[in-house]
């Protein structure tokens, strides 16, 4: 099995604050991510991430609203087929023999002024 490190953007003024939900650990967002590991928009984005409507909402035909994009950063054993599709935007190729995962980069975004 392959594994894909996805970096995500969210612009949290799009949040649908009605939509959180208490959990037993904390307040959550349910959220959808759709990514194309073949090919990168004009921004080197693969993909959006949408939030989660209620069944009601969704059967009556409402869409979440789109948070942001998302972009592959790293992708586990790599199909050299796959190298070309990534355009001028290429995805940094390694490969996990005895090595350790990518640890994450620390979060330069201060949320200590996001009201929830």
């Amino acid at each position: 099995m392959s594994k894909v490190g996805v970096r995500l953007s969210i612009d949290v003024s799009k949040i649908d604050k009605s939509l959180l939900y208490k959990g037993a650990k904390g307040v959550y967002l349910s959220a959808t991510v759709f990514v194309d590991l073949d090919q990168a928009d004009q921004y080197g984005n693969h993909g959006m991430i949408t939030q989660d409507e209620t069944k009601e909402n969704r059967d009556g035909g409402k869409n979440g609203a789109i948070l942001g994009n998302c972009k592959v950063f790293w992708k586990d054993q790599p199909d050299p087929q796959e190298l070309k599709n990534y355009g001028k935007y290429p995805v940094k190729q390694h490969s996990n023999h005895g090595r350790q995962a990518p640890q994450p980069m620390p979060d330069p975004f201060d949320d200590s002024e996001i009201p929830f």
